[in-house]
C-alpha cells in the first residue's frame, strides 16, 4: 500500500474494477428462492447536475444496495433519467435563442429531432457525476422516461384509463405560466413572501344605497368578478345578501352571497369572487354555481372580449384595457377607479408570490382545455367507479392497512392529508417535448383517444377520408414517472423482471415530493399493478448549508459535490457561485461572504469522506445541517484507518496469519475485539435495517477509530515480540481477520478505500480469493453470538479503564506520558489483584504503568492523584514526581489566564442590551464559554491546592 492515502488515486480503479466485473447487476447464480432486493433511482432530470440533495439521497440508496448485495440478496438499483419536459425544452430553445430563431421556426417535428440530439450529446452528465460517488446502480439497465418502452407504458397507461373512464378533457383553473405559454404543477410553483399592496374598492350597490369596500391584492381581476362573498353570521352584512352590486368600470351586475370561506376579520369582511382567476374563489363559484369569466390571455394580457363559463354572453370589456399586460392594467384600472372616488385606500402589504420556478414568471390561475385523471368521483354515471373510488382510496387503504410503512412513520400524515384533500390531476403540457397525448380529433372537434392513429381509425371505423389531428399538448413529466416503479421493469409485457423485483422494496425520497410523486406511484401501482409499488417509503430530511439556510443559487450559499471530492480554488468557487444569477445585484454579497467562508478554496476530501459524512447526517430530522468540519473529520477517519491498514500489513504480511491448521493462542485482548466485533455486527445490521445509517456510521466510527484503530493495535504489539508462535499466530489471524470483516462492515459508506485495502489484505484472511474478486461479492458480516467472551470483553474494558485513570492523572499533573509510574491500589478484588498480574505486559506497554502495589486496608496512603475504576482506587504518589515550585509557578499563570478570560465573558454578558440585541446563538455560545472557564478555573485550584500540600 501507498504510504499516503490518496483518494484521487484509488477511486477511478476501484469503479472500472466492480464494472468490469459485472457486480452491479443482479446475482444470476444465486438461487431462484434467493430474496429479491430492489431500489428505483428517483429519475434525476436529464438536464440536472448533481447538487448536495442528489448527492445525500444516492449515498443512502447505495449504501442499502450494496448491504443487501453482500447479504446474498438478488438486489437491482434501477438506474434512468427524466425527460424533464419543460426544463430541456428551455435548455434547447435557449441554444436556438443565441442562433436567432424560435422553436416555432423549426416546427415541432425539427424541434423534437434537436432535443433528441442534445440529449445524445449533453444529456446524462448527472450519471457521469452518479458514478463518481460510487454508485452501484445496474447501468446496462438504464432508461430514460422517453425511451419506446417507456413510451408505450405511458400510452398504454393513458388509453386504458380513457377507456376506464377516469380520463376527461374539460375547462378547470390551473397554475398558467404565462411566459412559458403552459400549465405547471405546484411542484413547479416557488411562493416567496415579496412586498406589495393591498388595495381597498369602494364597490357601489345597485340600489344606490351605498357602497361595500372590497380589499384585493390582484386589482386587474376585478374585470372578471362574478360576485362579492360575505361571512353568513356577520351582521354588518345579512341585510344585504341577495342583493347587487355594480361592478365599477364594467358595469356588470353581480350578486352579494354569503359563504363560510369569508374572514370577516379581514379587512371589511367583504370578498371580491372571481372564479376564473383563483383557487379559492373557482370553489366558491363551484358552491354557488356562479359564472366564470376569463379576461386575461395566455400571455397575462387583457382580453378585448372575456371568455365566459356558465353564464350569458355578456358585452366586451372596457376597450382601453384590453391588450394591456396584467401589471399596465392594474395601473390603469387604479387610477381610473381613483378618477371615480372608488378607490377607499392603499396598504403595503406583504403577500407570498407564486413563480414558475423555471420562467420565474408570476403564475396567473388560468381557465383552460386540459386533460385530467378524475381522483375525486365516487361512481361514474354509467355506475361504474370513479377515480375516488378506483385510485385514491386504495392509495389511502395501501398504507392504512400496512402494505406501505413510512420511515419515519409520521409522515404517513403528510400523504394522507394531502390524498383526502385531493383535486383531479391535470396531466396535460403545452409544451412540444414530452409524450404527445394519444388523443386525436376531427374536423368538427370530436375525440378519439387509442395508442396511434391506425388503431383510432380502426377502433373507431374512420377511412381515410376523415382527417384526424393528434392533440398538440404533452403529458405532465409526474405521469410518466408515477409509471417508474413497473414501466422500467418492462410493463406492460409480463417480463422476468417483474415478477422478480416488483413490488419494489423501499423508496428513498425527500419529504417534499410525497404528493407529487410518491402518492402518484402508489396510485399507478395499485390500479395497474394490483398491488403496492414498494414496501416501505424512507423519507430523509433536506440538506443545508452550516447555518441551516436552504442551499439555493440565488443565495450563493450553493455546495457542489464535485468540489467536495476533488477541491476547488477559492477564485474558481467564487466564479460559480456568482455566474448565471437572476440577481446580479447580490454578486458582491455572495463573493465577500464566500472569500470569508472559504478564504483557501476547498481541499480535496475524496469520495469516501463526503458518502461517510452523508452517513453520519442521515438523522430522522426534518433538516439537516452540512458543515464542512464534519467532511474533514472524516477525511481524517480514513486516514486513520488506511494507516492502521499499513501498520497491520506491515506486520502480517508474509508471516503467517493463521490460514493453516498451525495451533493458535488467542489472548483477552484477541478475544475482547472479536467479542467486540460481533456486538457490533448485530449493532449495524439492525441500524442498516431501521434506516438509521447515522447510528450504523457512528457505531463503525467508535469501533474503528477508538477500539481497533487506538486500543487493539496497541494491545497486540506484545504479543507480536514474544517468543510463543502460537500466541503470535493468534494475534496476527485476528489482526487480519477483524480487519477484513470490518472492511466488509464498512463498504457500504466508504466503498472505494475499503475495495483498495481489501484487495491488499485478503490473500492473508483467505485462502480462496482470486484477482477478479472484489469486497462487495463477499458476504456481509453476521454476528455470531458465540464468539463473543463476556469474561475477556469485561477484563479488557477493565484494562481501559486503569489506562484511561492513569492518562487523566497524567494530563492534570502534566506528567510526561513517557514516564513509567508506579501505583498503589486500594479496594481491589482478588480478580483484580489477578488481571493486574497477567495484563503487566500491557499496562506496562500501553498505559506505562510500572510496578503495582496493592494496599491492605488500614495501610496509610502518601498524598497522592487518585483515579477511580468502580470499587478500586488506583493512587499515584505525587512527592518526587514533579517539581512542586515550577508546577505552582504553571498553576498560577493559568489561573490568572482563565480568570482573565472570564471577568472578560462576563463583562460581555453583563453588558447592557447584550442579551437583548445579539442573536440567541451568541448569546448561548458566549454563557457555555462563561460556563467553560469558570468549570476549568475550579480544576486548576483543586490542583494547585494538591500541589500545595506536597
Amino acid at each position: 500500500m501507498e504510504k499516503t492515502y490518496n483518494p484521487a488515486e484509488i477511486e477511478a480503479p476501484c469503479y472500472a474494477r466492480w464494472q468490469a466485473g459485472g457486480y452491479f447487476a443482479p446475482d444470476a447464480s444465486l438461487p431462484a428462492d434467493a430474496p429479491s432486493y430492489c431500489i428505483m433511482l428517483p429519475p434525476p432530470n436529464v438536464t440536472g447536475r448533481l447538487h448536495m440533495g442528489h448527492a445525500f439521497q444516492d449515498t443512502l440508496m447505495d449504501m442499502l444496495t450494496r448491504v443487501h448485495r453482500m447479504q446474498g440478496d438478488r438486489t437491482l438499483w434501477q438506474p434512468g433519467t427524466d425527460h424533464a419536459g419543460i426544463a430541456t425544452q428551455m435548455v434547447v430553445e435557449r441554444q436556438l435563442e443565441a442562433e436567432g430563431k424560435t422553436r416555432h421556426d423549426l416546427g415541432r417535428e425539427a424541434f423534437t429531432e434537436r432535443v433528441w440530439q442534445w440529449k445524445a450529446e449533453s444529456g446524462g452528465f448527472i450519471t457521469e457525476q452518479m458514478k463518481r460517488l460510487g454508485a452501484s446502480c445496474d447501468w446496462s439497465r438504464e432508461r430514460f422516461t422517453m425511451d419506446e418502452g417507456l413510451s408505450e407504458a405511458v400510452r398504454e397507461v393513458f388509453v386504458r384509463l380513457y377507456e376506464d373512464g377516469l380520463i376527461y378533457r374539460g375547462k378547470r383553473l390551473v397554475n398558467w405560466d404565462p411566459v412559458l405559454h403552459t400549465a405547471v404543477s405546484d411542484l413547479e410553483v416557488i411562493s416567496e413572501e415579496e412586498t406589495g399592496h393591498l388595495w381597498h374598492l369602494r364597490y357601489p350597490l345597485t340600489d344606490g344605497s351605498g357602497h361595500l369596500i372590497v380589499a384585493t391584492t390582484r386589482p386587474e381581476t376585478m374585470l372578471g368578478d362574478t360576485a362579492v362573498a360575505v361571512h353568513p353570521e356577520d351582521e354588518r352584512y345579512q341585510h344585504l345578501i341577495g342583493k347587487t352590486i355594480t361592478l365599477p368600470l364594467v358595469g356588470r351586475e353581480i350578486p352579494i352571497i354569503a359563504d363560510d370561506y369569508v374572514d370577516p376579520a379581514f379587512g371589511s369582511g367583504c370578498v371580491k369572487i372571481t372564479p376564473a382567476h383563483d383557487f379559492n374563489d373557482y370553489a366558491v363559484g363551484q358552491r354557488h354555481n356562479l359564472p366564470k369569466i376569463n379576461v386575461l390571455t395566455i400571455d397575462a394580457r387583457i382580453r378585448e372580449l372575456p371568455e365566459i363559463i356558465g353564464g350569458e354572453e355578456e358585452g366586451a370589456l372596457p376597450a382601453h384595457y384590453a391588450g394591456l399586460d396584467r401589471y399596465e392594467a392594474r395601473d390603469r384600472i387604479i387610477h381610473d377607479l381613483k378618477e371615480l372616488d372608488l378607490l377607499e385606500k392603499i396598504d403595503d402589504h406583504k403577500l407570498m408570490v407564486p413563480r414558475g420556478d423555471r420562467s420565474g414568471a408570476v403564475i396567473e390561475p388560468m381557465l383552460t382545455d386540459q386533460w385530467f385523471v378524475d381522483l375525486t368521483r365516487e361512481t361514474q354515471e354509467d355506475g361504474r367507479p370513479g377515480g375516488l373510488a378506483a385510485i385514491t382510496r386504495p392509495a389511502l387503504d395501501a398504507v392504512r392497512g400496512g402494505d406501505i410503512k413510512f420511515v419515519p412513520e409520521n409522515w404517513s400524515n403528510t400523504y394522507y392529508q394531502w390524498l383526502e384533500n385531493i383535486q383531479d390531476w391535470c396531466i396535460s403540457r403545452q409544451i412540444w417535448w414530452g409524450h404527445r397525448i394519444p388523443a386525436w380529433y376531427d374536423e368538427s372537434g370530436k375525440v378519439y383517444v387509442g395508442r396511434n392513429e391506425a388503431e383510432v381509425r380502426a377502433k373507431y371505423d374512420l377511412d381515410g377520408t376523415v382527417v384526424l389531428s393528434q392533440d398538440n399538448d404533452v403529458l405532465d413529466t409526474w405521469f410518466s414517472s408515477a409509471l417508474w416503479p413497473f414501466s422500467t421493469l418492462g410493463w406492460p409485457q409480463q417480463t422476468q423482471e417483474l415478477s422478480q423485483f416488483y413490488p419494489t422494496s423501499v423508496l428513498v425520497t425527500g419529504f417534499d415530493i410525497i404528493f407529487f410523486w410518491v402518492a402518484r406511484m402508489v396510485m399507478m401501482g395499485k390500479y395497474f399493478m394490483r398491488d403496492v409499488p414498494f414496501r416501505e417509503v424512507y423519507v430523509h430530511g433536506l440538506i443545508r448549508d452550516a447555518q441551516g439556510q436552504k442551499m439555493s443559487k440565488s443565495k450563493g450559499n450553493v455546495l457542489d459535490p464535485i468540489d467536495l471530492i476533488d477541491g476547488i480554488d477559492l477564485e474558481s468557487l467564487v466564479a460559480k457561485r456568482t455566474a448565471g444569477l437572476m440577481q446580479p445585484k447580490m454578486a458582491a454579497k455572495i463573493e465577500k461572504d464566500t472569500r470569508k467562508e472559504f478564504p483557501n478554496g476547498i481541499p480535496a476530501f475524496g469520495t469516501d469522506a463526503l458518502r461517510f459524512t452523508f452517513a453520519a447526517l442521515a438523522t430522522t430530522g426534518r433538516d439537516i445541517r452540512f458543515d464542512l468540519g464534519r467532511i474533514e473529520g472524516y477525511r481524517n477517519f480514513c486516514n486513520k484507518l488506511w494507516n492502521a491498514s499499513r501498520f497491520v500489513m506491515m506486520q502480517c504480511e508474509d508471516q503467517d496469519t493463521g490460514l493453516t491448521d498451525a495451533p493458535v493462542t488467542l489472548s483477552d485482548a484477541d478475544e475482547w475485539i472479536i467479542g467486540r466485533l460481533q456486538q457490533v455486527e448485530a449493532q449495524v445490521a439492525r441500524h442498516f435495517a431501521e434506516y438509521r445509517f447515522d447510528l450504523a456510521a457512528q457505531a463503525l466510527y467508535e469501533f474503528t477509530w477508538n477500539e481497533y484503530c487506538d486500543w487493539y493495535l496497541e494491545f497486540t504489539k506484545p504479543a507480536l515480540k514474544a517468543d510463543d508462535e502460537a500466541a503470535q499466530r493468534g494475534t496476527r489471524r485476528t489482526l487480519v481477520r477483524v480487519l477484513e470483516a470490518l472492511l466488509r462492515l464498512l463498504h457500504p459508506i466508504i466503498p472505494f478505500i475499503t475495495e483498495t485495502i481489501w484487495q491488499r489484505l485478503a490473500p492473508m484472511v483467505l485462502a480462496d480469493v482470486s484477482s477478479t474478486d472484489s469486497v462487495m461479492g463477499r458476504p456481509y458480516p453476521l454476528a455470531d453470538e458465540r464468539k463473543i467472551n463476556t469474561q475477556a470483553i469485561e477484563s479488557v474494558e477493565w484494562l481501559k479503564n486503569v489506562i484511561l485513570g492513569v492518562r487523566r492523572i497524567r494530563a492534570e499533573m502534566d506528567i510526561a506520558p513517557s514516564k513509567s509510574l508506579d501505583v498503589l491500589v486500594t479496594h481491589a478484588t482478588v480478580e483484580e489483584i489477578a488481571r493486574f498480574e497477567r495484563f503487566g505486559a500491557l499496562l506496562n506497554s500501553v498505559g506505562r504503568i510500572g510496578r503495582v502495589t496493592p494496599l491492605g486496608e488500614g495501610e496509610t496512603v502518601p498524598e497522592a492523584a487518585m483515579a477511580l475504576v468502580g470499587e478500586l482506587q488506583i493512587h499515584i504518589p505525587l512527592a518526587g514526581l514533579i517539581d512542586k515550585e515550577a508546577e505552582l509557578a504553571r498553576l498560577e499563570r493559568e489561573i490568572a489566564k482563565t480568570e482573565a478570560e472570564l471577568t472578560k465573558s462576563r463583562n460581555k454578558l453583563d453588558a447592557p442590551g447584550f442579551a437583548d440585541r445579539a442573536p440567541a446563538q451568541v448569546v448561548a455560545q458566549e454563557r457555555e464559554r462563561a460556563e467553560k472557564f469558570e468549570t476549568s478555573l475550579g480544576e486548576l485550584r483543586a490542583q494547585r491546592l494538591r500541589i500545595e500540600r506536597l
